[in-house]
């Protein structure tokens, strides 16, 4: 059994071929049961989140879910996914968890986005200054053209310290003093926070602009206001995005869309099932709240070829 650290992981997921493999695995499929949710000990809590191709790869990840580290100077999560022979239980490799769940975050919003982002598009705006976010001008650039990167962050002194090693792997990106005008003049908008409340205002999107929303992955979080989903086109990475994410369950109870609003998930945009987008002036809007398939198309990508 191989065990591949956080520095191998990541070279081995470069996005312009970590993209290729999400797209071809949300296209052909794969078993991905419902998470398993424990909690071993007071103030921590487990996920265990499966995935297989039957009689092929066949990957779980377990996510320990413990807020009280910071206290201690610790990460308050930390992962693992465990690859195997899906048709012998072989395990062919442990891999760091952190690497493959950021990285294959960031390439499913860039997936989403070649199919939802003008050809055009130039100009990114990111929301949020962790691990997530700091990944997403590299995704995107594999998808789009983009030439500038702005970046909005609650702690000016991480937002200056992430803009400059964007600098420094050759993005044009700067810090924006005020999301209102930032998010006016970008082609794209994606949000990786934690907040709990809206931060971006449907108001302030410009016309045939892409928000890209991955933060919100419990009721309680939001990061986008009831009007940015009004007049837009409306996708999904998977169906438990609609039963899980505040970001929709909120809007959906005061009637601002129903479930039928929806115009399709990852995998049928993949599939060519159903349209992206349709023009060059309609906004479109895309919520992740990511899904064990992707872990599983990372894990095989970092491990190679399987026989």
């Amino acid at each position: 059994m191989k065990i591949i650290g956080a520095r191998a992981a990541a070279a081995a997921l470069p996005f312009d071929r970590l993209i290729d493999a999400l797209r071809a695995q949300f296209a052909s499929g794969c078993e991905v049961p419902a998470r398993h949710v424990h909690q071993p000990s007071e103030g921590m809590t487990t996920l265990i989140m499966p995935a297989w191709v039957p009689g092929g790869a066949y990957a779980v990840k377990v996510v320990n879910i413990a807020p009280g580290n910071a206290a201690g100077g610790l990460p308050g999560l930390h992962s693992t996914v465990l690859l195997h022979d899906g048709a012998t239980g072989r395990p062919l490799a442990l891999i760091d968890g952190d690497t493959i769940t950021a990285r294959r975050t960031a390439a499913a919003s860039a997936l989403a986005g070649s199919y939802l982002a003008r050809d055009d598009a130039r100009h990114l705006l990111v929301v949020g200054a962790g691990r997530v976010a700091e990944l997403l001008p590299a995704a995107y650039a594999a998808v789009r053209g983009i030439e500038r990167v702005s970046l909005w962050a609650r702690r000016p002194e991480a937002a200056r310290a992430l803009v400059a090693r964007w600098r420094r792997q050759g993005f044009d990106a700067r810090v924006a003093p005020s999301l209102e005008l930032a998010a006016a003049e970008a082609d794209i908008v994606s949000c990786a926070t934690l907040s709990t409340r809206p931060i971006v205002r449907g108001e302030w999107l410009r016309e045939g602009s892409h928000l890209d929303l991955i933060g919100s992955f419990t009721p309680q979080m939001r990061e986008a206001d009831d009007d940015c989903f009004r007049g837009a086109g409306l996708y999904i990475d998977t169906p438990e995005a609609l039963d899980k994410s505040g970001e929709l369950l909120e809007p959906m109870s005061r009637g601002v869309f129903v479930r039928a609003s929806v115009l399709g998930t990852l995998a049928q945009l993949c599939r060519n099932e159903v349209p992206g987008r349709q023009d060059a002036t309609g906004r479109t809007v895309f919520k992740s709240v990511g899904t064990a398939l992707e872990d599983l198309a990372a894990a095989m990508l970092v491990h190679g070829p399987m026989a």
